[in-house]
C-alpha cells in the first residue's frame, strides 16, 4: 500500500507543479493550498476518529478501541501541524509575514494547544484503564471544539485567509485544479489511513 501510496503522491505533486494553472488572484502560490487543504482536512478526520474511538471505548473497555483513538489524536496532531506550516508559508509569501493571529490562524492554534494537552496527559498517564476512560472522555470534549473552531468562529470575522478559496468563483473552480484537488484529498486520505494501521499496532504492542 506504502508503494502504491508514494507512487500516487508523485503523480499528483508533478500535476500540481506542471499541470495545474495559476489561479487569478494568488498565481502559483495557489498550488500550496494541494497539500494545505488535504492536510487540514485529514486533521479534522482524525480528531473525528479519535472521538468515535473514544466513545467506543466507554461503551465496551475494548482496549484496541483506546488504542484506536489515540493513534488518530496523534496524527491528527501532525496534521494540523502540517496545515499550520503550510498555512505560515503562505501567509508569508502572500501577506509578507508568516504569523499575523489571523482568525483562523488563531483558531489552529488553539486547536494545537487542545490536542498538544491531550498527547500530553496520555503521556504522564500509566497506561491501563484509568488513562484510557480519561484520554477518551477528554477526546469526545476536545472534537466538539473542532467544528466551532475550524468552519465557525474563523468565518465570524474578517480573515485574509482566501475563501472560499482557489479562485473567487466559489465551488466552481477550473475543472483541472477540481479534479486535482479531489485527487489530492483522497491520496492524503489514503496516508493517513496507511499511518495510522501502522500506529494503532505499536500503540498495541507497546502496551503488552
Amino acid at each position: 500500500m506504502g508503494t502504491v501510496l508514494g507512487g500516487l503522491t508523485l503523480i499528483i505533486a508533478g500535476l500540481v507543479f506542471f499541470v495545474v494553472p495559476p489561479a487569478e488572484g494568488l498565481g502559483d502560490y495557489v498550488r500550496i493550498a494541494f497539500f494545505h487543504i488535504p492536510v487540514a482536512w485529514v486533521a479534522v478526520i482524525a480528531f473525528f476518529i479519535s472521538a468515535w474511538q473514544g466513545a467506543r471505548y466507554l461503551r465496551s473497555g475494548d482496549m484496541l478501541a483506546d488504542a484506536k483513538s489515540a493513534a488518530a489524536s496523534q496524527l491528527g496532531f501532525i496534521f494540523v501541524i502540517l496545515a499550520t506550516v503550510s498555512g505560515a508559508i503562505f501567509s508569508k509569501l502572500t501577506w509578507g509575514a508568516y504569523w499575523n493571529w489571523d482568525p483562523r490562524q488563531t483558531t489552529i492554534f488553539v486547536l494545537l494547544l487542545i490536542y498538544g494537552a491531550y498527547l500530553t496527559l496520555r503521556a504522564a498517564m500509566p497506561a491501563g484503564v484509568k488513562r484510557a476512560k480519561t484520554a477518551a472522555v477528554y477526546a469526545l470534549f476536545s472534537f466538539l471544539t473542532v467544528p466551532f473552531l475550524v468552519f465557525i468562529i474563523p468565518r465570524m470575522y474578517f480573515s485574509l485567509h482566501p475563501s472560499p478559496v482557489i479562485n473567487g468563483s466559489g465551488l466552481a473552480m477550473d475543472s483541472v485544479m477540481l479534479a486535482v484537488l479531489l485527487a489530492a484529498l483522497m491520496d492524503m486520505t489514503g496516508i493517513f489511513y496507511w499511518l495510522y494501521k501502522k500506529q494503532v499496532m505499536r500503540i498495541m504492542q507497546e502496551e503488552r
